[in-house]
């Protein structure tokens, strides 16, 4: 009976014991798991994220999002459609062919923004600074037509003319008025510079040092008068008005040269 007695007890220790260990394996458990989920300690309740350092660096973002961060016309990599389109793809067909007509005549032009003053401007004008070789100072501000018009009469007339009678070409043209909007002196009428189709010629500069002033030469100036005459003759195959030295006394200065359209193709040229 004894024998049994003892042996009852030594299964009751080792059950005991082993509820203790289970209960100890339990609450181990626990406290791991609970700590696979949180950065700080759990025992001192530290806070899992460092609000001071971590949360301040922001990670750096890759892809489209580092490639255009703050550009409003990217989406997705694709330029938006909604940017307005360069003045050249609006000019019409008749704009964009005198261009072409520019550039094969040698022209170095800019093309400048609209111009509109009143009853005065150019919608799509151009800023000539040489032909070619030859500079035009200032830059003369001008219609596309007007230049184009202009740059076909140094080419073919003015620089074989001073060939002929200078043995020198022309190096620049001095320009008194381009575009500037105004009426013609003493009438109620808009000049054709406020259309910018007119440009005055002070004087001609050749690359042989001389330079010939367009006010009308001395009496034995024959050379200069020869070549002032030509200008003004072939000038009238080309523009619609050719006024100068003689005309009046606004013109004793300078050329005056313009494309106005006038009726039955009439042409002004004295």
């Amino acid at each position: 009976m004894a024998a049994t007695i003892r042996a009852a007890l030594k299964a009751a220790r080792q059950s005991k014991r082993m509820r203790v260990a289970a209960a100890g394996l339990t609450a181990t458990l626990a406290i791991a798991s609970i700590s696979a989920c949180n950065t700080g300690n759990v025992l001192s309740l530290e806070p899992a994220v460092d609000v001071g350092s971590q949360t301040a660096a922001v990670p750096q973002y890759t892809g489209m999002q580092k490639l255009v961060p703050s550009n409003p016309y990217m989406t997705a990599a694709y330029p938006r459609m909604d940017e307005p389109m360069s003045p050249a793809e609006q000019m019409p067909a008749s704009e964009t062919d005198c261009r072409q007509q520019l550039k094969r005549l040698g022209v170095t032009y800019t093309d400048v923004t609209p111009i509109h003053e009143g009853q005065c401007g150019i919608d799509y004008p151009v800023k000539v600074s040489a032909i070619g070789s030859i500079e035009m100072k200032p830059a003369a501000t001008l219609t596309c037509d007007m230049a184009a018009t202009f740059a076909g009469w140094t080419k073919n007339e003015l620089v074989p003319s001073a060939r002929w009678r200078y043995f020198s070409g022309v190096k620049t043209i001095h320009q008194g008025s381009s575009y500037s909007c105004r009426n013609i002196a003493g009438e109620g009428v808009l000049s054709e510079h406020g259309k910018g189709n007119a440009l005055d010629v002070m004087s001609i500069e050749l690359n042989n040092g001389d330079d010939i002033d367009v006010r009308k030469p001395g009496l034995f100036a024959f050379r200069t008068r020869g070549f002032l005459n030509n200008v003004r003759a072939d000038g009238c195959q080309y523009f619609t008005t050719v006024l100068g030295p003689g005309y009046n006394y606004d013109h004793r200065n300078h050329f005056h040269f313009d494309i106005k359209n006038r009726k039955n193709g009439y042409r002004a040229c004295r």
